[in-house]
């Protein structure tokens, strides 16, 4: 068994008949029903029923697939882990989605360029799931995202649960509120970014409402962050955003907390979980005293201000 029987396979099983299979390989249909046949026989099972239209797994056929699957992934991750080594010491790639840029990831950025300054650093903005997709193709290296996405082939660390925060109208009615609730949003315009694609951050915020049984009155839907901001300045709505979008500093917006516990949206580290790569490593562990540290400093400044309190 060979991996091009694995690929043959796959494209069979997808696409249900074998001469459309063929003209997905570029092979011609003769080649490719010996090469099924010749795979069947060094299993010693029947994978496909072929009396059936469109062609149907066996029960052997739907495990196999699966793990073909699984296999054809690996090889991909593989080669381009491999072919990555061969420049490891000049480029590294990392994807993020925007409301990072409002937290650790600059600082990050430029403490990593000043410590090895042999390492070219590419930035490429991309959804969550984009990232998932541009790490298993080898297009870059380390992710910073927001959702909680399962991917065997993927391995995250959870950096940070950050805070979210309402920003609205600074002449807002609800601004004179120190914290707003999901019940004062809901019945205003809930403005959710990103458009698409889907999963992502919107569906945070939207799963929030439905969780506590609340339905905003009307939902916009911003194609990302900035424009969210600037559709809150106009007064078309309110947006729920996280808690480092603060520095993004406008007259005509304003943050309110939120009175609900547990409001927090993650920002995830990803990277290829079988990538033992150096400068990959240089940079988890950058990545991770940094916000340690932080976390730290935000404890102290914590006990600081209680000890204040207490004191007055």
């Amino acid at each position: 068994m060979e991996l091009r029987h694995l690929r043959y396979f796959v494209a069979v099983a997808e696409e249900g008949n074998i001469t459309r299979a063929a003209e997905r390989l570029h092979i011609a249909q003769p080649p490719l029903s010996r090469q099924i046949q010749q795979l069947e026989d060094d299993l010693g099972v029947v994978l496909i029923e072929r009396g059936s239209r469109p062609l149907k797994l066996t029960e052997a056929g739907q495990f196999f697939y699966g793990h073909a699957l699984q296999l054809l992934s690996q090889t991909r991750e593989l080669k381009a882990m491999t072919q990555r080594i061969g420049i490891i010491d000049s480029k590294m790639s990392i994807g993020f989605v925007g409301s990072t840029l409002y937290g650790m990831l600059p600082k990050i950025i430029r403490r990593f360029r000043d410590a090895h300054k042999t390492i070219e650093l590419s930035l490429h903005e991309m959804t969550t799931m984009e990232q998932i997709g541009a790490l298993k193709e080898g297009c870059i290296d380390v992710g910073f995202g927001r959702i909680r996405h399962e991917d065997p082939n993927v391995r995250r660390i959870v950096l940070r649960e950050e805070r979210l925060m309402a920003a609205l109208p600074s002449e807002h009615p609800l601004a004179i509120k120190p914290a707003l609730s999901l019940q004062d949003i809901a019945m205003e315009t809930l403005i959710v970014f990103p458009k698409s694609p889907r999963p992502s951050f919107a569906d945070q915020v939207l799963t929030a409402f439905h969780d506590r049984a609340l339905e905003p009155r009307n939902i916009y839907e911003a194609r990302e962050l900035q424009i969210a901001i600037g559709l809150v300045a106009a007064g078309v709505g309110i947006a729920i955003v996280p808690s480092s979008v603060q520095g993004l500093k406008r007259e005509d917006v304003c943050y309110r907390e939120l009175d609900v516990p547990n409001m927090v949206s993650p920002i995830i580290l990803s990277t290829r979980l079988l990538d033992e790569s150096n400068d990959v490593k240089l940079l988890i562990k950058m990545i991770i005293d940094i916000y340690e540290a932080e976390s730290m400093a935000h404890a102290v400044s914590a006990q600081d201000l209680n000890g204040v309190l207490l004191n007055s």
